[in-house]
């Protein structure tokens, strides 16, 4: 493709991966109760479930949940019961001492990645939005693997520096949230964006 149309690609991406979502919200919270560093499983988690989604929805699976309503709301479901489960999980999450944020358990890297691959694959959104985004930048003239292959990759690394900068800000956010008030209102405000985001999946439509 022409570095123009990569551009605009780019351009795209960076700004709708910028934008607050269940993905970035979980990984701040990670970083706040585990440390940026155990976080980094999280978000291998929910890099794994994008690129699932990127390339089932290149194989075809975006056309497909666009045709069967019943699949697409199957899945939608699924998601949709996730993400409550994961707002009440964090209205609940218990509160540390003065200067202790949480009083989390430590959590194995393969719970951390698991509970990322999950939260990403909850929106089967993803795979129709990639489906109606990856059209509009493929020169039918040139070799389609290729640039499939740019685009997924582009998609990536921007989502993945974004998903590094919410880690790095809830570093920053852990040191305010001492308080056990703080962490209490953290807990509660993030619980209700969590469902929040479970019911706009709710009311989305294929």
């Amino acid at each position: 493709m022409s570095l123009h149309v990569w551009w605009l690609y780019v351009t795209a991406v960076f700004l709708i991966s910028a934008t607050p979502g269940p993905n970035m919200l979980h990984v701040m919270t990670q970083s706040i109760h585990h440390g940026p560093r155990r976080a980094l499983a999280t978000m291998a988690g929910l890099m794994s479930a994008i690129l699932l989604c990127l390339i089932a929805s290149a194989l075809g699976l975006g056309a497909l949940l666009k045709a069967s309503p019943r699949l697409f709301d199957g899945l939608r479901y699924a998601g949709v019961a996730y993400l409550i489960w994961l707002g009440v999980k964090a209205w609940r999450a218990p509160v540390g001492e003065a200067g202790e944020v949480g009083a989390t358990r430590a959590r194995s890297l393969r719970a951390l990645y698991g509970t990322g691959l999950l939260t990403g694959l909850s929106n089967p959104k993803l795979i129709i939005f990639a489906a109606a985004l990856f059209p509009q930048f493929i020169d039918t003239d040139r070799p389609f693997a290729v640039q499939l292959g740019i685009l997924v990759a582009s998609f990536v690394a921007i989502e993945f520096g974004w998903q590094c900068v919410y880690a790095l800000g809830g570093m920053k956010l852990a040191r305010w949230l001492a308080p056990a008030n703080r962490q209490r209102l953290f807990n509660r405000g993030t619980g209700l964006m969590f469902i929040g985001f479970g019911g706009a999946l709710l009311g989305a439509r294929a």
